[in-house]
């Protein structure tokens, strides 16, 4: 198309040039249609409804009075040291959870990559094989693997290490465990796909002029995934600040996290505009948070290109 714009009297080219661009975005529109409207049926209308149904009256004969509208349930929120509680543990226990799972993700990212082989395809699909068992199945696995009277226990009592069983389920230390175990192989995925396409060429020649071996991995390494690290710290940020399966499954009772309240709030309770309102403040929460997220890993992992 460009040998043909060139081949113009400059007149024409001048006239040809802005329909030609025209004419592609005309045509990324319409690429862009199905998506646009997959987006608005499956997350804006839910959300719609959701803040609807915020904004109604409370009702004893059903889930919410219809047709009506109060802020009484976002004044309950607000006003509730029980969902400011909540709110608090969810984010620090996501904030822990991300933490642990980054760290251990770009180690494991980066001995894929440094693999080779057997050994290579072995380390990948121990990564992928989690993402075949269900959710709960594999939360619930951590029971009697990590209960006082479980192996792990067992396993340390019998070599002395420990004197009496340790309490990790039920309570926040299974969560965690629970929790980065559900995430690690997004966040792992995430970073070795960046690491794959990166020069090795370029560690070595850091190495060659007087790096040691962890400060090429921290400075020549570090920066360059950076682009996965920031999709993996998001993708486990958000999952876990609303997880529901490792806090129901391996928590103790102080182990709530907002979805579990939701659940109760809904469920239990029968107050949808109670719910409904603490799904849309963590909403907004999580939305500044990871936008947070993204300004701080991008001030020291350079620019982020989104697109």
């Amino acid at each position: 198309m460009s040998d043909t714009a060139s081949s113009l009297p400059g007149g024409l080219e001048r006239v040809w040039e802005p329909l030609r661009e025209r004419s592609r975005s005309k045509r990324s529109l319409l690429l862009m249609l199905p998506l646009v409207a997959f987006e608005l049926l499956i997350f804006l209308a839910p959300f719609l409804i959701l803040l609807r149904i915020s904004v109604a009256e409370g009702a004893s004969a059903s889930a919410f009075a219809e047709g009506t509208w109060s802020l009484g349930a976002y004044a309950n929120v607000f006003t509730s040291d029980l969902f400011r509680s909540i709110v608090v543990y969810s984010f620090l226990m996501g904030l822990a959870v991300t933490v642990i799972t980054v760290a251990v993700a770009l180690l494991y990212a980066y001995a894929i990559w440094r693999a080779e082989g057997l050994i290579k395809s072995a380390l990948l699909f121990s990564v992928v094989l989690p993402l075949l068992t269900t959710l709960v199945i594999k939360t619930y696995a951590f029971v009697p693997l990590l209960a006082p009277s479980g192996t792990l226990n067992d396993v340390l009592l019998s070599l002395n290490l420990i004197s009496s069983p340790l309490q990790i389920v039920p309570g926040t230390a299974g969560v965690i465990v629970g929790q980065v175990y559900i995430v690690l192989p997004y966040a792992v995925l995430a970073i070795y796909s960046v690491m794959a396409t990166m020069d090795w060429g370029i560690v070595e020649a850091a190495r060659d002029l007087g790096a040691s071996r962890p400060r090429s991995f921290l400075e020549v390494v570090v920066p360059q995934a950076m682009p996965g690290i920031i999709v993996g710290a998001v993708v486990s940020f958000a999952w876990s600040v609303g997880a529901y399966a490792a806090p129901a499954l391996l928590g103790g009772g102080r182990d709530q996290t907002f979805a579990i309240q939701v659940e109760e709030q809904m469920l239990t309770g029968f107050r949808w505009p109670t719910a409904t309102a603490l799904s849309v403040v963590m909403i907004l929460a999580m939305v500044v948070s990871v936008a947070l997220l993204f300004a701080a890993l991008n001030r020291f992992g350079g620019e982020f290109e989104y697109a």
